[in-house]
């Protein structure tokens, strides 16, 4: 009996890294805004809203990929669309009155 229950401990541990593990590789990335422009935009994904200063930068943490396009609404009221659907390898970059995708640096990846 005594066996049995080691047995049990065992497989309820290794469950358990097994299922820290599988979360750890899930992880969905961190979709990286920066604005180089002279005045703050609003960055929408399509599920989020994001204000980013001028000369500043944002991170949606956990995010993974939008569901579509993203648009870039500027302070004069024109908007660029992106084409969607933008993923962490990939960083948002707001110029004045520009926006491009450019690939994320490497020190971003988590």
């Amino acid at each position: 009996m005594n066996g049995f229950r080691t047995a049990r401990v065992v497989a309820g541990f290794l469950g358990a890294v097994l299922a820290v593990s599988m979360v750890a590789c899930s992880d969905p990335g961190d979709l990286g805004i920066v604005n180089e422009g002279p005045y703050a935009v609003t960055v929408v994904t399509g599920d989020h809203e994001v204000t980013v200063d001028s000369d500043g930068g944002a991170e949606i943490l956990n995010y993974g990929c939008t569901p579509g396009d993203v648009t870039v609404e500027f302070r004069s009221g024109s908007d660029v669309v992106l084409p969607g659907p933008v993923c962490p390898e990939q960083r948002i970059v707001v110029e004045d009155g520009t926006a491009m995708l450019q690939p994320a640096a490497a020190d971003d990846d988590h």
